[in-house]
């Protein structure tokens, strides 16, 4: 398990997270939902100590520091250099690195493990191509395909649908899906809306803390929204199914009248 205890960051002086506590398990796909700057690519960042932080994270009871090969990150398109002259199979290559080191080759098991994951994520034909002439959708999936040869046991993914096609979408919504059927902690920071959130096995809600941790349908009540939100947010049909994969009763999105 990833245990999160007491965990806060601050920019600049500035308090982005307080006392953040949580223990995300394996099998479980878990949103991260809340407004814009509520710290929710900070707590992700704080759990692979990006950023300064107080508090502890472990992973099976070691300290995450030390067990960096494990832990998969995807971040937010918008933090990658496109412009850096790499193909999209060279850059799905780097997450073999960490298990081979820099200074030795591809073996052949490797050479297998890439490409199984580029055809995963239906990229494989891409691979010669330099990863700023991908489309958005192609971007993200060659990046999911570097977490994928990781062959990590935590994925945390800073919105990993953020800006794609609607191919690109399925694709990532059935890798989650996967992933957490093999038993793998899944951590996705979202800003979904919609029967799209029953998906999740499990919502942590935050702004600057955890307000509310949960099923779907005990996260997403009025009052934890409006805690988050603000109490002019106004919500349409608020239903929950019981059943986190149901798609029926979805929630709508919140609007601001």
């Amino acid at each position: 398990m990833l245990d999160l205890c007491c965990v806060s960051v601050q920019y600049q002086g500035v308090r982005a997270l307080t006392d953040v506590c949580l223990t995300l398990n394996r099998g479980q796909l878990v949103g991260l939902l809340g407004p814009n700057g509520a710290g929710k690519s900070s707590l992700i960042k704080a759990i692979l100590h990006l950023v300064d932080r107080s508090g502890t994270v472990t992973l099976d009871e070691r300290p995450v520091t030390c067990q960096s090969k494990r832990i998969a990150y995807v971040p937010q398109r918008s933090q990658i250099d496109w412009y850096y002259p790499i193909s999209a199979k060279n850059a799905v290559q780097t997450a073999q690195t960490a298990h081979m080191g820099w200074w030795r080759g591809f073996s052949s098991q490797a050479k297998a493990i890439i490409r199984a994951a580029m055809e995963r994520l239906e990229v494989w034909d891409l691979r010669d191509r330099q990863i700023g002439e991908l489309s958005g959708g192609q971007q993200q999936r060659v990046f999911l395909a570097r977490a994928l040869a990781q062959q990590a046991d935590v994925f945390l993914l800073d919105e990993p649908l953020g800006g794609v096609d609607r191919q690109s979408e399925q694709i990532v919504r059935e890798l989650l899906l996967e992933l957490r059927d093999a038993d793998k902690i899944v951590v996705v920071c979202t800003h979904e809306w919609g029967d799209e959130l029953s998906t999740y096995d499990r919502l942590v809600l935050i702004d600057g803390h955890v307000i509310a941790d949960g099923t779907p349908e005990t996260v997403l009540t009025p009052e934890h929204l409006a805690r988050a939100y603000g109490r002019g947010l106004r919500l349409v049909g608020c239903t929950i199914p019981p059943n986190p994969k149901s798609t029926s009763n979805p929630l709508s999105k919140p609007t601001n009248p």
